[in-house]
């Protein structure tokens, strides 16, 4: 008898490896990135939709590269990293802080990207545990999950918006 699809909304979906977590949070970062996209009206701001929407392809490989083949490059990771130094350049000392995840909806998508990459780090490390994944997917999480931090202030900087500083009473910082 031939299932019938329509009831089937991700064909691993009953499997007990934490490939599957992966699989789902890395699809949910992708849709996170996309949930940017259209607050980024300004001229001033294209260039960094057009960074997105190739993150957002990168992410969709990556999802792939545990499962299935690695799909991932170094020169990916080179590009991710010239991106981030671009966008650190750009907003320099305020990387240097701790913020409070606010500002502009671009921004505060942005953050939710961050998260939702550091979600996906963590089930990463989870696989890891099961099988081993390969470290240039764990070097692109971290670095997607970086840059969105940096885009965010970034963003809220191309829009006028003051960030505010989060000073922490559980840790000291040097």
């Amino acid at each position: 008898m031939k299932k019938d699809l329509r009831y089937i909304c991700y064909t691993y979906m009953r499997e007990k490896s934490c490939k599957v977590d992966y699989e789902l949070l890395s699809d949910c970062l992708t849709v996170s990135i996309g949930m940017v996209l259209p607050y980024l009206v300004k001229e001033t701001e294209q260039s960094v939709k057009e960074d997105l929407m190739k993150m957002q392809e990168l992410v969709y490989h990556a999802n792939g590269s545990v499962r299935g083949m690695l799909a991932i490059t170094e020169q990916d990771i080179e590009w991710l990293s010239g991106r981030y130094d671009h966008y650190c350049g750009l907003v320099g000392e305020k990387t240097k802080h701790f913020v409070i995840p606010q500002g502009c909806l671009g921004a505060i998508h942005l953050h939710q990207v961050r998260n939702d990459a550091k979600l996906v780090y963590r089930a990463l490390h989870h696989c890891n545990k099961e099988e081993p994944v390969p470290q240039l997917i764990f070097k692109f999480t971290g670095i997607l999950s970086n840059i969105a931090a940096v885009l965010a202030l970034y963003v809220n900087e191309l829009n006028g918006v003051e960030e505010i500083p989060f000073h922490t009473k559980s840790y000291i910082l040097k």
